[in-house]
């Protein structure tokens, strides 16, 4: 299997090429997997019941929930690491400083380097579609499979699972 994307024609509703149609790609959204559905397939793949299973998720959750809010970065078991970030505003004077200024908060998260080895080793097959809905053409991927290693950054960043039209 690999990542999906959609390459859709669009009509440019802003900028530049403002009328004009571009192919917009897209990663397709998957179905999000529910913790059960986790719990039991790890379950099956480790040979733990799920009672403690799902016990070791909820405190693991706790542990990581409460040392993130003392501003700690986290590790995630075989996935990475998380903390809690944000974005805002800069002053020139120290008495413009305040949580007005705060423009969003955010989980970021730094994938280990197995998760970004196993990323870069991922097909991705690209669907265009033409503005009609029709397929007209399928890609799959022979690019090197770089990886950004931009994760543990508080600057926003792009990539074909953002949406430019908004």
């Amino acid at each position: 299997m690999g990542i999906k994307v959609k390459a859709r024609q669009t009509k440019l509703a802003v900028g530049p090429s403002k009328g004009e149609y571009r192919f917009i790609m897209q990663a397709e959204i998957y179905s999000t997997l529910k913790q059960e559905k986790v719990i039991s397939e790890a379950s099956i793949r480790s040979g733990i019941p799920k009672g403690s299973i799902n016990a070791a998720w909820q405190a693991i959750g706790d542990v990581v929930k409460a040392w993130a809010t003392e501003g700690h970065s986290v590790a995630v078991p075989g996935l990475g690491t998380m903390r809690f970030g944000l974005q805002a505003g800069a002053v020139t004077k120290v008495e413009d400083v305040s949580t007005g200024l705060i423009t969003t908060r955010k989980v970021i998260f730094t994938p280990s380097v197995d998760i970004k080895q196993e990323l870069k080793d991922t097909s991705v097959n690209i669907t265009c579609y033409d503005k009609d809905g029709n397929v007209i053409k399928q890609v799959t991927s022979s690019d090197p499979g770089d990886v950004d290693d931009g994760g543990g950054t508080d600057n926003p960043g792009g990539g074909v699972d953002e949406n430019p039209l908004g």
